[in-house]
């Protein structure tokens, strides 16, 4: 057995994440395929900031051997059941759920069907699954005691990406990975053309055979020693700039925990709201082109509230894309090394996950590391697609015309083709499973990512529904009244009122005699503080 020599670049959650799946899996059971180190410097600011996740964190943890209620306790998380969409179809207060949990009745699923002919009374969400009012009612997904609620309801969390950072940092140290906390301040190029060393302010030369990029968007490694070049994605999503304040509980608490996550359009972008134990995180994400940054901070402060007016703000600067390829040479880039894209839907997190997952199953045992890096590339270049897709969807569906910003977002120009031709096949035929066996659709165009003959896997990308199914898609488009006009003309307009699914209404019913409030499952199990009380106390 061959034990290699792996040097993350770069700390924060990219580095430790990878750090830790990396050590988890490759190292266990006596066995030691990889010998890991981190390097980081002492001098990289720590930002609170709450991140939401998607359900894979759940699997995540459980491959760590990681104890949920112990790390919601120590990284401030929360439920996340769901993403609610406010003001994206006309802003005039409406919303929808992006939800996880549905209940699908019967062998054969005829609910988008049954839903698509029906007055459209009840939304589609709502009618297959119990999780957008268990989310109205503030509820957590878990009981206080041994469940007997029936199947498990699928679940997220939110947590402050600081603290999660430190967590894992602080297992993984435990675990072995060496932690070098010292600034890279050279690096060192072999005559083949790989990286060969990193050089650190305190005279250190570290040497691997793998160099994981986790520099964050300066890609110091990727970028400014090997020159991988970015593709820009800005054409398909406008938004280049994410201001966030954190509102702690101390200084204003709302009376409640939101099991969800928020998403609220806005004058030119939208607001994420993220609640963690002791605090909300909002972060605006916007267009520079249609706002400034001084009116964009006045307009969140001023939806927030006047106890806002107070609280630091942070602004970051980003552009959609992702580099022509994630592993050269000996080089991985991981997280914002490798791509950029605007968290409408939160998968910062997930595409880290997922890199050093990929990477675990693609890790060198012998020399040959190129056909390894080919497939890698083109995994992860497929999933960057179905989240810019995916994502695409919200802004191209919308009917808001009140600002440049929306008029902009949803020009046909911004759709991208794959999108369209999805758009295109769903108006004579519904989405169903079989959309994603062979993911082409009629039209879609057949586009190569690099016009040239380098060696390399750049054919057009395709959805391989490895995050999102026809289920999220219906969710989305439902949700922002796709075929309202076709169904009006198919079905006429007297139709009857949508039916709601049997066991979704057994759920609702029992929900408030089972399922406690979040914040006090929080209080229970992770030692919340009751904010409520401490209000009425004050004088």
């Amino acid at each position: 057995m061959v034990t290699r020599k792996v040097l993350i670049v770069g700390g924060g959650i990219a580095g430790w994440m990878t750090a830790a799946r990396l050590n988890a899996v490759l190292n266990r059971d006596g066995r030691k395929f990889a010998d890991i180190s981190l390097i980081e410097s002492s001098e990289a600011p720590s930002i609170t900031s709450g991140e939401a996740t998607t359900p894979d964190i759940i699997r995540f943890l459980a491959i760590l051997g990681i104890d949920q209620r112990d790390f919601m306790r120590r990284v401030g998380a929360t439920f996340r059941q769901s993403s609610k969409f406010v003001n994206w179809l006309s802003n005039s207060g409406e919303y929808f759920y992006h939800t996880f949990s549905m209940q699908r009745p019967g062998s054969v699923d005829r609910s988008a069907q049954h839903w698509l002919r029906s007055n459209r009374s009840v939304p589609f969400a709502e009618t297959v699954s119990a999780q957008p009012q268990l989310c109205e009612m503030n509820l957590a997904p878990l009981m206080l005691g041994r469940s007997d609620f029936g199947s498990a309801l699928s679940y997220a969390l939110h947590v402050d990406e600081a603290r999660f950072a430190s967590y894992l940092r602080e297992l993984s140290a435990a675990a072995g990975v060496v932690h070098h906390c010292d600034r890279m301040i050279d690096i060192e190029l072999a005559e083949s053309g790989d990286i060969a060393a990193v050089r650190t302010k305190s005279g250190q030369r570290l040497e691997a055979d793998l160099f994981i990029d986790c520099t964050g968007s300066q890609a110091l490694l990727s970028d400014k020693k090997l020159g991988v070049a970015w593709v820009d994605c800005s054409q398909s999503l406008v938004c280049d700039r994410a201001l966030s304040i954190n509102v702690p509980y101390e200084q204003h608490y709302p009376g409640y925990v939101h099991p969800y996550t928020t998403v609220t359009a806005l004058s030119a972008g939208w607001v994420s709201d993220i609640p963690l134990q002791d605090a909300r995180s909002l972060r605006y994400v916007y267009s520079s082109e249609f706002l400034g940054d001084d009116e964009a901070e006045q307009e969140l402060r001023a939806i927030e509230g006047s106890h806002a007016d107070t609280l630091a703000s942070t602004l970051v600067h980003f552009k959609t894309g992702h580099r022509q390829n994630a592993w050269v040479r000996n080089c991985i880039a991981i997280g914002g090394a490798s791509s950029s894209i605007e968290s409408l839907e939160p998968t910062a997190l997930y595409m880290i996950d997922l890199a050093a997952a990929m990477l675990v199953d693609h890790f060198p045992l012998g020399d040959e590391i190129a056909p390894l890096a080919y497939r890698y590339n083109r995994i992860m270049v497929n999933r960057y697609y179905e989240i810019l897709d995916f994502n695409n969807l919200h802004y191209c569906l919308t009917r808001r015309t009140d600002t440049k910003f929306w008029l902009e977002a949803q020009r046909p120009e911004r759709i991208n083709g794959r999108l369209q031709a999805k758009l295109n096949f769903w108006q004579i035929k519904r989405p169903t499973p079989s959309d994603f066996e062979d993911q082409f659709f009629p039209g879609q165009p057949d586009v190569r990512l690099r016009p040239d003959d380098l060696p390399g896997d750049y054919r057009s990308p395709v959805d391989t529904a490895g995050l999102w199914d026809y289920q999220d898609y219906e969710c989305i488009l439902f949700g922002m009244d796709f075929l309202k006009k076709e169904c009006d003309e198919w079905y006429g307009p007297e139709r009857p009122d949508a039916a709601v699914v049997r066991h979704v209404v057994e759920r609702l019913m029992l929900a408030k005699q089972k399922l406690p409030p979040h914040e006090v499952w929080l209080q229970e199990f992770c030692g919340m503080p009751d904010y409520e009380s401490s209000v009425r106390m004050k004088p």
